[in-house]
C-alpha cells in the first residue's frame, strides 16, 4: 500500500524504534512506515490501519511492538479473535502485563463476559498501573452488563477513582460507563447527574456525554447546514414554478388574444350582416321609428 510523502517513520514512540533496531535499516525504516500509517488511521479509518497493519505483520512478525499493533488494528475492525492471539504473541514475547485489560475485553467480543471476569480476578491486575486497574474495572463491568447484572455493574465501577475531584486521562470514560450503568438500572435523576460530571471532565471529547446529557432534557439539534441546503432547495423550485407560471400567463395572453381576434371578425361580421338587412329594409324601419337616422355604422375604436 502507498505510504504518503510525509511519513518519514520517525513519528514513532522510542520505545518502537528501539524494538526496531534488530532489523537491517531498510526493513526497519518500512515496518516504521507502516506502523506510524497504523497510529495515524486507526480512528478514522480502521480498515486502512488493519492494512498497513499486515504489511508490518509480514515483514517483522518477530517484533513484539509489530505484533501489538497488528492486535490493536483488528480489535478496531472487532477481528477479535485475531487481536486476542496478537496481543497473546506480544505479551510473550515482553512479560508485560500492560495489554491485559484489552485481552480480557476481546474475550467479551467473543462472547464469553465470564472469561473476562475471570481476568478480572487475576494476580496480573495488581501488577498494573492506575490507568490499568480503571481500564480493568471498566471491562469488568461490562463483562457484568454483559451477563445482565447491572446492579454488579454499578457496585464493580464505584471506586475511588470515581469519587476523586482530580481529574485523570481516565476520569471521563469512568463517569460515563457508571452513569450508563445507572441509566439502564432505570436511575435517571442520579443517571444524569453522572453524565453532567463526565461532561465536565471530557475535555478532548472522548465520550458523548454532552450528547446524551441533551438527550435527557429533551434538547433536540438541528444541523444548519441541511437546513440551509433545504432552504436553497425550495428557492431553486419556487423559481422553477415561476418559470413555469410565466410561461402559462404568456400562453393564457396568447389564447385570449386569439380569442378575441375571432371574437371581433364574428362581431364584424354579424355586423355587415345587420348593414345589409337594414339596407334592404331601410324604408320600413325608419317608417316604424326604430332608426332616427341613416348615418353608416362605426366600428368600435377598441376593436381595431
Amino acid at each position: 500500500m502507498p505510504i504518503p510523502e510525509d511519513v518519514t517513520g520517525e513519528e514513532i514512540d522510542k520505545d518502537v524504534r528501539q524494538e526496531l533496531l534488530s532489523l537491517p535499516k531498510g526493513l526497519a525504516e518500512d515496518v516504521s512506515k507502516n506502523l506510524v500509517m497504523v497510529a495515524r488511521l486507526i480512528d478514522e479509518d480502521p480498515e486502512g490501519a488493519y492494512a498497513y497493519s499486515k504489511i508490518a505483520l509480514r515483514l517483522a512478525s518477530r517484533v513484539a511492538a509489530v505484533r501489538e499493533a497488528a492486535g490493536f488494528a483488528a480489535y478496531a475492525n472487532q477481528k477479535y479473535s485475531e487481536a486476542l492471539a496478537e496481543f497473546r504473541a506480544a505479551r510473550r514475547m515482553t512479560g508485560s502485563v500492560d495489554l491485559w485489560p484489552v485481552m480480557a475485553d476481546c474475550e467479551r467480543g467473543l462472547g464469553r463476559p465470564e472469561k473476562a471476569l475471570e481476568m478480572a480476578g487475576a494476580a496480573e491486575v495488581h501488577k498494573l498501573d492506575k490507568a490499568g486497574q480503571v481500564e480493568m474495572r471498566l471491562v469488568a463491568a461490562g463483562a457484568r452488563r454483559d451477563m445482565d447484572q447491572l446492579d454488579a455493574a454499578i457496585v464493580t465501577l464505584q471506586s475511588p477513582e470515581l469519587a476523586s475531584n482530580t481529574v485523570q486521562p481516565w476520569t471521563a470514560r469512568l463517569r460515563y460507563a457508571y452513569a450508563d450503568a445507572l441509566l439502564a438500572a432505570g436511575r435517571e435523576d442520579e443517571a444524569r447527574e453522572w453524565f453532567a460530571k463526565a461532561v465536565e471532565s471530557d475535555k478532548d471529547g472522548s465520550t458523548d456525554a454532552s450528547d446524551r446529557l441533551a438527550e435527557m432534557d429533551g434538547v433536540e439539534f438541528v444541523d444548519a447546514f441541511v437546513e440551509d441546503d433545504d432552504e436553497d432547495e425550495s428557492d431553486t423550485v419556487t423559481d422553477a414554478e415561476a418559470d413555469v407560471d410565466v410561461d402559462d400567463d404568456d400562453d393564457d395572453d396568447d389564447e385570449v388574444e386569439f380569442q378575441d381576434d375571432v371574437s371581433v371578425a364574428d362581431e364584424l361580421d354579424d355586423e355587415d350582416d345587420e348593414v345589409d338587412a337594414v339596407a334592404e329594409s331601410k324604408d320600413d324601419v325608419v317608417k316604424e321609428g326604430v332608426i332616427e337616422n341613416d348615418a353608416p355604422l362605426k366600428e368600435d375604436d377598441d376593436k381595431n
